[in-house]
């Protein structure tokens, strides 16, 4: 056992530390993107973020239908710490990086013809590396996660994402191609890893299997896998069903608005990854009595924070868009704020799901997960066929008030639904949605039109 990554600190203290680097982390990173696209949009045109956006998609929806969880275990798991564990975890995760850059190759061409973009058929492999990257990631990254201990971790991140960046923006001057999209994304992924197994810490993967380890990662991480799957809607569903209806261009502008939207909900998503799953584990487990609190805190801090966000991007959308950006993405300022008043419901209950993990609960996990996909997903549709883009986000917020009952009951057996928060902050989504949409209504309406 590598008692390097053991706790030393205190929960709290750690928790602190952790919610400091997760959250300064994130503000630069999002500020290193936030940049690099403003540059970018200059050189290069809105289809080659609607290509990307393909990309993204395809790549993420590999990821999570094949999530086995690895992460997610080691974090929660008795022997996180353990060799054979962790060599297990990483033997399976390698042979799963290999086999998805093998499926992103094959998947090129369906690709290509069913969204009518035949540039997917070279770019899908090469950004489809990307996935063995991942797959070869040290378990001593998620070891480090399972204690909190973030600091390395973070500057390895923002490291890769600014030397992509560099190379992107090099490579955009030159050539006006997106290629230098695709090449920056790669690049990214290549020194992250290359980071990761020079300047990380800690003891050496290698190839091994245990048959108990394995029992374990499977049974929890079987759940994981069929909830990533549904994941997957939730989070690339509305890009899944744009790009078969939007041309390269639209789809382009959408993705550019979602990028500055969901700025908010990425880093509650960032919060819960690294810190909750690990905060709620230890919770659970001690005899301190102001453990509780301190959560119960912690989620009116991030609910609070998403929401006051999420309102300035719905209030500012249009002016923000017309500000940074030519006149070829305006029609991305309405698209923002639909997109910011579309996530604010769903964002009140997304702390709930890691307590679910920590304590192991990972098929009601999974039951939530595949509702709140399912219902999402249909009204999306069905809203974009009626109203278009206004209805589809329309219908995605709807989908947050219809799957709430699912979602407490799940917080409830978990031990941490908490009424009060969530009827309070529903409470001020609803009024900052009806003055968001009141003030900007006149931009909205033209989107009716956009199919």
């Amino acid at each position: 056992m590598d008692h390097s990554l053991q706790p030393k600190a205190s929960l709290a203290a750690r928790l602190g530390r952790g919610t400091v680097l997760t959250g300064g982390n994130f503000v630069v990173g999002q500020a290193l993107r936030f940049g690099s696209n403003l540059i970018l949009a200059r050189l290069l045109f809105p289809d080659a973020f609607g290509l990307m956006a393909l990309v993204t998609m395809i790549l993420f929806g590999l990821t999570m239908l094949s999530d086995a969880g690895i992460q997610q275990s080691i974090m929660q798991h008795r022997r996180g710490d353990d060799p054979g564990f962790l060599n297990t975890a990483f033997t399976l995760n390698a042979a799963r990086g290999v086999v998805l850059w093998l499926l992103s190759a094959a998947l090129a061409w369906p690709a290509a013809a069913f969204y009518d973009a035949p540039e997917l058929l070279a770019v899908l492999p090469i950004c489809g590396v990307t996935l063995l990257f991942n797959g070869l990631t040290p378990s001593r990254i998620f070891a480090s996660e399972r204690h909190i201990r973030l600091g390395r971790i973070m500057a390895i991140q923002l490291s890769s994402q600014f030397a992509g960046i560099v190379l992107m923006i090099a490579l955009a001057w030159a050539t006006g191609s997106y290629w230098a999209l695709v090449w920056g994304v790669v690049f990214t992924g290549a020194v992250k890893l290359a980071l990761e197994w020079l300047w990380f810490p800690g003891r050496m993967d290698r190839l091994h299997w245990e048959r108990a380890a394995a029992r374990d990662l499977w049974r929890f991480g079987g759940w994981i896998m069929l909830s990533s799957s549904f994941g997957f809607l939730l989070a690339q569903g509305d890009r899944a069903i744009l790009g078969y209806f939007f041309s390269l261009e639209q789809l382009g502008l959408y993705n550019i608005a979602w990028f500055l939207a969901a700025v908010p909900v990425l880093l509650a998503s960032a919060l819960n990854e690294k810190m909750l799953i690990p905060a709620y584990r230890e919770t659970f487990e001690s005899q301190d009595t102001r453990a509780p609190q301190r959560l119960r805190r912690i989620r009116y801090g991030v609910s609070a924070t998403v929401l006051g966000l999420l309102a300035a991007m719905a209030l500012l959308g249009p002016w923000l868009i017309g500000f940074l950006y030519d006149d070829r993405y305006l029609q991305s300022g309405p698209m923002m704020v639909l997109i910011a008043c579309a996530l604010m419901l769903p964002a009140i209950s997304e702390t709930y799901g890691p307590a679910a993990l920590a304590k192991g609960n990972a098929r009601p996990f999974f039951r939530v997960t595949a509702l709140r996909a399912i219902v999402q997903s249909c009204l999306f549709l069905a809203g974009f066929l009626l109203w278009g883009l206004p209805g589809a986000l329309g219908g995605q917020a709807l989908a947050a008030l219809l799957v709430y009952p699912a979602i407490a009951r799940l917080a409830r057996d978990s031990g941490v639904w908490d009424k009060r928060h969530d009827a309070l902050f529903f409470a001020i989504a609803a009024l900052l949605i009806t003055t968001a949409l009141a003030l900007h209504g006149h931009t909205i309406r033209p989107l009716l039109l956009l199919s």
